[in-house]
């Protein structure tokens, strides 16, 4: 049984697409199609169902695919007990970002990565919107919403740290909020998707619905109308901490947190056999950003 076979037949288990997975390993359509059949060949066995669009795997190819990981585990850590190299990221990493982050944080940080990695192609796709990775064909997507597809594997690579901020010109007009309830006799610029936010006090957790005149459904205009003096908001300091230091945001609220255990995750699909290209996006941004982040460092000094 073909190692190299073995590889292109768990990477199809995650892209769906031998193209694409041929394509992750160097193989063109025509030899990615060929390996396929070989394994099957050599199985004697059906693993995958063939359509114009995508594939999927047959019952017995569902069966095999943790067997197929196993072997390819053994083999890796095989490699690596005899200080054998790893392979270097090629041909094509596809990652879905939320459109404000992707902009501020993952942009400055491209050129340093691809000239690490000059035979690795990086395609974006920039939007707020929840995709199905596995659907979009996409390898690795960033977000800070709470994971809650079992089929993916999510890791941190950085905090979100939360906090209610307004601007100078709002604070002199409306005066300063001096605890959370105090929130909604003010305007309150709300994100698209939170309607409300928990608040940690001496008397207990509290929980505030802010009501406003002004909604944004992207985290760079909530905290730019903000900036404008709109009200109150709750921004998150890798999206503000540039208005925070020149001081046309100011944190309000500061004894009373936000109860939050959002982050920001690097998130992919579940498999044990991860794709080098993935593992090398992860391992240099969790580095990049850095824990605590830069962004709140900045704010430290």
């Amino acid at each position: 049984m073909n190692i190299e076979h073995l590889k292109l037949f768990v990477r199809l288990s995650n892209t769906f697409n031998i193209s694409v997975a041929g394509q992750e390993l160097g193989l063109s359509p025509a030899v990615a199609s060929s390996h396929i059949n070989k394994l099957e060949d050599a199985l004697g066995v059906r693993l995958v169902h063939r359509t114009t669009r995508k594939v999927s795997l047959t019952e017995e190819g569902v069966a095999f695919l943790p067997h197929a990981e196993e072997v390819l585990a053994s083999v890796e850590a095989a490699r690596s007990s005899v200080g054998a190299g790893s392979v270097m990221p090629t041909g094509t990493l596809r990652v879905s970002v939320p459109a404000s982050f992707g902009r501020l944080h993952l942009i400055p940080a491209l050129e340093t990565f691809m000239a690490a990695y000059p035979s690795l192609t990086v395609d974006c796709r920039f939007s707020d919107s929840i995709i199905d990775l596995v659907e979009g064909g996409f390898d690795i997507a960033i977000r800070n919403a709470e994971l809650k597809d079992s089929t993916l594997v999510a890791r941190k690579l950085a905090p979100d740290h939360r906090i209610v901020c307004a601007s100078p010109q709002y604070l002199a007009k409306f005066g300063k909020p001096t605890s959370p309830e105090d929130i909604l006799n003010h305007q309150f610029i709300c994100l698209s998707g939170f309607d409300s936010w928990h608040f940690k006090t001496e008397k207990g957790e509290v929980t505030i619905k802010p009501k406003g005149n002004f909604k944004g459904d992207n985290g760079e205009a909530v905290r730019d109308a903000c900036a404008h003096g709109l009200g109150l908001t709750v921004t998150s300091t890798w999206c503000s901490y540039e208005q925070l230091k020149n001081g046309e945001l100011i944190e309000v609220l500061e004894d009373y947190p936000l109860i939050s255990d959002s982050a920001i995750w690097a998130v992919y699909p579940t498999s044990r056999l991860l794709a080098p290209k993935v593992r090398a996006f992860i391992d240099y941004f969790a580095n990049y950003y850095g824990s605590p982040a830069y962004w709140d460092i900045a704010l430290e000094k």
